[in-house]
């Protein structure tokens, strides 16, 4: 698989979680090009999803912090 398509793949996971706790942001937020961009060269899509989970967790850390804010 090539960049493209692992990114396609991990926008797609997220537009299937878009729900679940920070995947809205890399919805919102990130193109297929921007994730393309993030991939190491010899990434797999497994590898790259795990990395993208971290990065929605980040966000649904945020996001949880905004909400006990209130």
């Amino acid at each position: 698989m090539n960049k493209q398509d692992i990114a396609k793949y991990i926008y797609d996971y997220a537009k299937e979680h878009y729900e679940d706790g920070g995947w809205d942001v890399i919805v919102e937020c990130w193109t297929i090009d921007d994730i393309a961009n993030t991939l190491e060269d010899d990434e797999t899509q497994e590898e790259a999803l795990e990395g993208f989970k971290s990065v929605a967790a980040v966000h649904a850390e945020r996001q949880a912090d905004a909400m006990n804010c209130w």
